[in-house]
């Protein structure tokens, strides 16, 4: 097991968003979380990168408590991040972009090794091609890569995923999910969060529903999609 939560909690105002929320990730595993808009799927994850402090709860990344580290702290001990909405230095190259990552990522990594790091980043993600270029001259399906990409330059063991294949094209998502899975292969945990079914069938080891903020099921994509109270709170009948 590389990440667990125990009892997560957080409310904003009156509103409890995540209440009671377990979980955990194993090694070499691509965990799905999944559920109605709402249902604190998000949340669950700004928790996990630290972008917010849970009220209540336990969050440990390979044994250490990262409860209420910083956001860097979790970056440095192996948390990982690429979010919906990319926002890459526009104006730099995809290359000096994974090499921010690369350099951030780990204390006393020199400009050489992180050189070499962002080399092997851009062979993985499929950018080789695109190094030179501008991240203002990037497609969708390119800037989905470069977001990866820069999550992974940091060095993660575990990659969490906030619906990164929004707005791809089917076969881009099918081209994303090879990418997630050659990420796992490299040695890198992977938590998702998506809407798109087919890509959750095909992508996920693992799958867990939320609903109000807590854990409506969990088991293999075939045993939740044919749980009535997923049926009921989330797939409806055709979805099922």
């Amino acid at each position: 097991m590389i990440l667990e939560v125990r009892g997560l909690q957080k409310s904003f105002g009156g509103l409890m968003a995540v209440k009671d929320m377990g979980l955990h990730l194993d090694q070499g595993e691509i965990l799905a979380v999944i559920g109605p808009n709402g249902a604190g799927k998000t949340t669950l994850l700004n928790l996990l990168s630290g972008l917010f402090l849970p009220d209540a709860g336990q969050i440990t990344l390979a044994g250490h408590d990262i409860t209420r580290a910083t956001p860097e702290r979790r970056c440095h001990l192996g948390i990982g991040r690429a979010f919906q909405v990319v926002r890459p230095f526009l104006e730099m190259t995809v290359f000096e972009n994974v090499m921010v990552g690369a350099m951030f990522g780990k204390h006393g990594v020199s400009k050489a090794e992180a050189w070499k790091h962002t080399e092997q980043v851009l062979h993985l993600t499929g950018l080789e091609q695109h190094a030179h270029k501008n991240a203002h001259d990037l497609t969708l399906m390119q800037d989905k890569r470069l977001e990866v990409a820069r999550a992974l330059a940091t060095r993660p063991s575990v990659l969490l995923l906030d619906e990164v294949m929004a707005g791809l094209r089917p076969n881009e998502a099918q081209d994303a999910v090879q990418l997630v899975k050659s990420v796992r292969d490299s040695g890198v945990s992977v938590l998702f969060i998506e809407h798109v079914m087919p890509v959750v069938r095909d992508l996920a080891d693992r799958v867990v529903v939320m609903e109000y903020g807590s854990k409506l099921a969990e088991g293999t994509y075939q045993s939740v999609v044919r749980d009535p109270r997923v049926v009921a709170a989330y797939l409806g009948e055709e979805g099922a």
